[in-house]
């Protein structure tokens, strides 16, 4: 929304109807289903009862997958005549049938029906090919409002001494670190892939600096003290400006991106000016260049790249030279709204 308030006359959440099902509940889907098609009909019932000029000219969704579809726009678009489009939409094949098979078919319909599909990640772009004209389908990859962090990155050393004081950290060594949120699955096994990586760089001086917490708190723990015990400070759940410092405030960003669609917490690392250790899947080459502004292996083993940063300090201050400079012209809040801009426009 940020985004399109730099390029549109007004933007409007119209609604905070939320279409997710996460279990697979066929009387929830059916439940919520009936909900957005009586929301649809009561916004076009709506604007079309109030002044013509108070009606939108186009209509925004973010996200639509099987297990959130879009119940509104679609329908709403059609009845005003208004473009429809979708920001980040994917195609799982595999749920056509079971218990989001009803969410499957709704999303799949919602995408073919969309004017212009803006996908974050180049991973997701051959499974809607499936369903709509490659010309309606946009690479737009990630982006974020990067003043935070290039401020925090202007008071690195302030920002350094303070954490050192407050975590005993040594400040002549290198500081690694994570930010993710600890819950089983894909995260908890990207922690244990970190852990089994950092093991094998036991001979080297470095910290890892952890920010997060979750219902998996306990076993990421136990998975870096048995794995590097005593190198790693857990600092809890930021936000803001506190994370934004703690970025600044470090070396080097890891992550094993175990199944990750791209990985924000990578730009943000990025956009503080400290490069990017992690592998090239899914949506993360469009998020870290590889060489450029970090590093990405194509495997879960990270401890080859993050040996030659932690031993190469030259290196690693022009990676994340080269990281700041990248999202200040490429994936910046300016840049996306542009892009953005310029698709809306011609539809």
């Amino acid at each position: 929304m940020d985004a399109l308030e730099l390029v549109a006359e007004q933007v409007e959440l119209v609604s905070t109807f939320r279409s997710f099902d996460a279990d697979g509940d066929a009387a929830r889907q059916l439940a919520l289903r009936s909900q957005g098609e009586a929301l649809a009909e009561r916004l076009v019932a709506g604007w079309r009862a109030g002044p013509a000029p108070l009606r939108p000219n186009l209509w925004f969704t973010y996200h639509v997958y099987y297990k959130a579809p879009d119940w509104l726009g679609p329908a709403v678009s059609a009845a005003l005549g208004i473009p429809y489009v979708i920001a980040e939409a994917s195609l799982a094949e595999k749920r056509a049938a079971g218990p989001w098979a009803m969410g499957h078919e709704a999303a799949s319909e919602a995408i073919r029906r969309a004017h212009l599909v803006i996908s974050p990640s180049r991973d997701d772009v051959a499974g809607l090919e499936k369903l709509v004209a490659r010309e309606r389908i946009v690479h737009l990859p990630p982006f974020l409002d990067a003043g935070l962090y290039r401020a925090a990155a202007g008071q690195r050393e302030h920002h350094r001494k303070k954490l050192a004081q407050a975590h005993g950290l040594d400040m002549s060594v290198p500081w690694i670190f994570v930010a993710a949120m600890m819950r089983p699955g894909d995260k908890l096994a990207s922690y244990r892939a970190l852990a089994a990586a950092l093991a094998r760089l036991a001979d080297l001086p470095w910290r890892l600096v952890v920010a997060g917490g979750g219902p998996a708190r306990t076993e990421v723990e136990a998975a870096l003290e048995e794995s590097v015990p005593g190198r790693a400070a857990f600092i809890g759940i930021l936000e803001g400006r506190q994370l934004a410092a703690v970025y600044a405030a470090c070396d080097l960003y890891a992550w094993p991106a175990v199944n990750e669609a791209y990985g924000m917490s990578m730009l943000e690392a990025q956009a503080a000016g400290i490069p990017v250790v992690s592998r090239a899947t899914r949506g993360v080459p469009d998020v870290v260049m590889d060489g450029r502004t970090g590093v990405l292996t194509q495997s879960e083993d990270l401890a080859p790249a993050l040996r030659q940063l932690l031993t190469d300090p030259v290196r690693r201050a022009a990676l994340g030279a080269n990281a700041a400079a990248f999202i200040a012209a490429e994936r910046s809040l300016d840049a996306a709204a542009r892009r953005m801009g310029g698709l809306l426009a011609a539809l």
